[in-house]
């Protein structure tokens, strides 16, 4: 069984000493992705329906104090950073979909060289090897 973009599971990329992704491997990684992309995407909807909602409420909200409106717009710029959280995994997770449909992944965006599987069993979203993940840490 190939992966969806017609790659085997086999031809990508692995660190010296491990053993090729089997198709089962790829498949548990896709579908952790796949359920990520899913599950941010309705945390995003819901988050931005709330946002919205509070938005609204902001002109009935003209009588608080000072202490609940601090508090309300505190909550508010929480929700959205949050959001903007979730949008950034939602990019990567979606992201990481599409290196394993050409092929890609598992490649190191900086060096080129393999990310690890190990890696990426664990952080599927990975677009760097360990090496160039701490030279851009340190930085």
């Amino acid at each position: 069984m190939a992966t969806k973009a017609g790659a085997s599971a086999a031809a990508l990329p692995v660190r010296k000493g491990e053993k090729h992704w089997t198709e089962a491997e790829l498949k548990k990684v896709r579908e952790q992705l796949q359920s990520d992309v899913d599950g941010l995407t309705a945390d995003i909807n819901e988050a931005e329906s709330a946002i919205a909602e509070r938005l609204s409420d902001a002109v009935g909200d003209a009588g608080d104090d000072p202490a609940d409106a601090g508090a309300k717009t505190f909550q508010r710029e929480h929700e959205l950073a949050l959001t903007q959280n979730a949008r950034e995994l939602l990019t990567a997770s979606a992201r990481a979909l599409a290196r394993i449909d050409d092929g890609t992944f598992g490649v190191c965006e900086s060096c080129g060289q393999p990310i690890g599987k190990a890696r990426l069993q664990a952080f599927p979203r990975a677009t760097l090897c360990v090496t160039c993940k701490q030279r851009e840490e340190r930085r």
